[in-house]
């Protein structure tokens, strides 16, 4: 039996990996968050995986308070990449296998056709920076991926999704930027992609290719446009007001573009990769609940 390790699974990918799990018989999840393994600690991440003894780890786990960040670059790196160098080395030599989960922010934004994984990384925030040193210490494991996201939200957790409904319901207006283009992704979309993968390389589907991966939506939008969706499917009264970025000063910088092209997770595993407003819907469907 497969004995799979979800580090961070209280977080909106974690949890959806726990939801997701429950269609997969036959494997062994260990699902652990800071309380029951810290990964910022060497000895307990070693001593956690040594006794445990996973085939495969998923590292949802992630500092992405993205503007706080630029104040408290530190914590960034520690949990972005010091915990996933103290993961690596307590796998060192073993045939375990790694998927780690990294950022769009760590390309510029600065590009007008979607981002390939062979695109030259330039991540211009201190999360993002933490992330691409994050996704190095990975790579030094010969069995893992690292799969890029973008713009995660779920029907757990914190996040824009949810944002837009909790203010659309409290406002009559919202100001959201529209120059700021890339693909939302719906969480549950992505763990079950994540298991997919482990399952078809388990049963000799696929054979696990290492390196670098993009994975979000298919489609591309702006966050007003995404928010103007949220807005109609909820069946909110709000008017949603486009602005510029900089009518909108954040502490940290976004990508203005970061649209990902997914072709080589698509073709490497035969991914068939939901539409983003099809995924939105399902999500707001189940917060209605």
């Amino acid at each position: 039996m497969a004995v799979i390790l979800v580090a961070g699974a209280n977080g909106q990918l974690g949890n959806e990996l726990k939801v997701a799990s429950k269609s997969y018989y036959g494997y062994d999840f260990i699902f652990t968050d800071i309380d029951t393994l810290d990964l910022s600690s060497s000895s307990k991440t070693y001593e956690f995986i040594k006794d445990s003894k996973p085939d495969w780890i998923i590292n949802c786990a992630a500092y992405n308070l993205v503007d706080k960040a630029e104040s408290e670059p530190n914590a960034a790196v520690i949990v972005n990449s010091t915990s996933v160098k103290n993961i690596t080395e307590a796998i060192k030599e073993s045939e375990c296998r790694f998927i780690h989960i990294s950022t769009d922010y760590v390309y510029d934004g600065l590009s007008n056709v979607p981002y390939s994984e062979e695109s030259v990384p330039n991540p211009s925030s201190a999360y993002g920076k933490s992330k691409l040193a994050g996704e190095k210490h990975a790579l030094l494991h010969p069995g893992s991926m690292v799969i890029r996201t973008s713009w995660l939200y779920s029907s757990f957790g914190n996040n824009f999704v949810k944002t837009i409904l909790r203010h659309g319901k409290e406002k009559e207006s919202l100001r959201v930027v529209f120059d700021q283009t890339g693909t939302p992704t719906y969480a549950a979309d992505l763990a079950s992609a994540i298991l997919n993968i482990i399952s078809g390389v388990i049963r000799n589907q696929f054979t696990l290719k290492a390196g670098i991966y993009n994975y979000s939506n298919e489609g591309v939008c702006s966050w007003y446009d995404f928010a103007v969706e949220i807005i109609e499917e909820a069946g909110l009264n709000c008017n949603i007001v486009p602005i510029l970025t900089k009518d909108y000063v954040l502490p940290a910088p976004r990508p203005a573009f970061s649209v990902m092209d997914k072709s080589k997770i698509k073709e490497n595993y035969g991914l068939s990769i939901p539409y983003w407003r099809d995924s939105l819907i399902k999500c707001i469907k189940l917060l209605k609940e």
